[in-house]
């Protein structure tokens, strides 16, 4: 009888313990499972990442498309036949949308001459040496020596050349206010002995005709 009962013991002890050696298995099993899909799971979000990496840097690289210039109809004001006032020419100017750069197609249309009956105001040879805005609204244009050299000379004449630019830009771009002119990167105090230049000029409504 205690035989009997010593080999159920040992039969039951032995199947307690296999049940937990399988229980055992199977967690380890789980557990090695889910630690595969986890390192599995982490591979594919870092390829992922390295993916989106890869995809920024190569927009980033790529170079941006040519930038269309922008057309803006503005007024330029040319003298007329008897030179005795400003007339204004619709005229159709490129540039890039930056007021400074507008401000240049402006000044360069001038220095080009009118394209109608009017009469140019500045000397065919004059170049825009540089143009630029400061926040107050004041607008610096240095032309070359060629303006004043090549001047016809006269009060009128002078006081034309003159707004002729000051004109042009200040109502055709709203940023500019006063319009301050140099002549070979120097400030002048006149252009032709006449029209005082030391300070920023307003427009002139008066000589538009």
């Amino acid at each position: 009888m205690n035989n009997e009962k010593s080999r159920l013991n040992i039969q039951s002890f032995l199947m307690i313990t296999d049940a937990q050696s399988r229980h055992n298995r199977t967690i380890l099993a789980v557990i090695g499972i889910l630690s595969i899909a986890g390192a599995v799971c982490l591979v594919f979000q870092s390829a992922h990442a390295q993916r989106e990496q890869l995809t920024r840097a190569d927009s980033l690289s790529q170079p941006a498309g040519p930038t269309q210039p922008k057309k803006s109809a503005v007024h330029l004001y040319f003298a007329d036949r008897n030179n005795y006032y400003l007339m204004s020419e619709q005229r159709v100017v490129s540039h890039s949308g930056d007021s400074v750069d507008y401000a240049r197609s402006i000044v360069e249309a001038l220095i080009k001459g009118p394209q109608k009956s009017l009469a140019r105001t500045i000397a065919a040879g004059t170049e825009l040496r540089a143009i630029y805005i400061i926040p107050a609204g004041v607008c610096y244009v240095d032309l070359s020596q060629a303006v004043e050299k090549d001047h016809p000379g006269g009060c009128n004449s002078e006081l034309l050349t003159i707004y002729s630019v000051v004109n042009s830009l200040i109502l055709n771009i709203p940023e500019i206010k006063w319009v301050k002119l140099l002549i070979g990167g120097k400030e002048v105090q006149t252009l032709a002995g006449h029209i005082d230049l030391e300070f920023p000029l307003e427009a002139d409504m008066l000589l538009i005709r």
